[in-house]
């Protein structure tokens, strides 16, 4: 992940050192201030912090409508989401062009290996917007978190997980009540085949586990990856610029240790984003499979 911060007296003493002698040491210090969330001149190491999922409102301030930085990451990537299918998709030819090919590749890939696969032709089509929808959101959102100066994940603040989590719950309910009106619930907290004495073991754990925990796994699961991918990065980037500006010594040897972690665990993030992305979506078809079984 690469981080970026205004900090001018750094950019100002980098210039100043821009001799032939000095020119690779302040292009290097230059380039590890974009990587890094802050700077600082104190000689002290300061680690990530949670406030960075909390940060200043900048519009509409002591509104119930307060946009900050992570809203406004939300709207760029949901508007660069809608800008790729409208490219790609607008002028559709039959020998399609590179543009309508990447959007078709992504959009067969969630109704072949998600929707197809798990929920059959017929249901498979009826719920492919919405599993669609949910792959392409999450992913746009989760891949903010590597990009130069925006630094952080839509779906690292509990919004988001938490409204396509309900989405997702409240899909699964429809689905189930719409195929059996009558069995659904009873057949959910009471399965067939298992003696009535253990009913009153098995019917809370079903209810727990079905209508209770779904949804919340369905959050925690996504809001945390991203929260815990984003502090790595900025630890070990953090890490870098401190071995390398303000660390004496043999310890300026521990930058490079840090920098390469930090650029490795930079492409480790981009598959934690796909894959995120992925489960979030097949946990919600799996979700629906289990609603439209024949037992319901």
């Amino acid at each position: 992940m690469l981080y970026s911060v205004v900090n001018l007296p750094i950019f100002v003493d980098a210039r100043a050192e821009l001799t032939a002698p000095k020119q690779e040491k302040a292009l290097l210090k230059i380039a590890v201030n974009l990587m890094v969330p802050s700077a600082t001149d104190d000689g002290e190491f300061h680690g990530p912090s949670i406030n960075e999922f909390f940060p200043d409102v900048i519009f509409f301030a002591d509104t119930p409508f307060e946009i900050n930085r992570i809203i406004l990451i939300r709207f760029l990537a949901v508007a660069v989401l809608m800008l790729v299918f409208w490219l790609g998709t607008r002028r559709m030819k039959i020998i399609p062009t590179r543009g309508q090919s990447l959007a078709e590749m992504g959009l067969d890939f969630v109704r072949v290996n998600i929707a197809e696969d798990l929920l059959g032709k017929k249901d498979g089509k009826r719920f492919l917007p919405l599993l669609t929808t949910i792959f392409f959101m999450v992913l746009f959102m989760n891949i903010t978190g590597i990009i130069p100066f925006l630094n952080i994940a839509g779906t690292s603040v509990i919004g988001i997980p938490l409204l396509l989590g309900v989405i997702s719950y409240g899909t699964f309910i429809y689905a189930g009540i719409k195929k059996s009106p009558g069995k659904f619930f009873r057949n959910s907290l009471f399965p067939p085949g298992v003696p009535p004495a253990l009913y009153i073991i098995v019917t809370p754990i079903e209810f727990i586990s079905t209508f209770l925990v779904r949804p919340v796994t369905l959050t925690l699961r996504l809001m945390m990856n991203m929260i815990v991918g984003h502090l790595l990065l900025v630890l070990f980037f953090s890490a870098t610029h401190f071995f390398f500006f303000t660390a004496d010594g043999g310890f300026k040897l521990f930058g490079a240790g840090t920098l390469v972690f930090g650029f490795a665990f930079t492409l480790f993030e981009v598959l934690i984003a796909v894959l995120q992305a992925y489960i979030f979506a097949l946990l919600t078809a799996v979700y629906i499979q289990l609603a439209l079984a024949e037992e319901h």
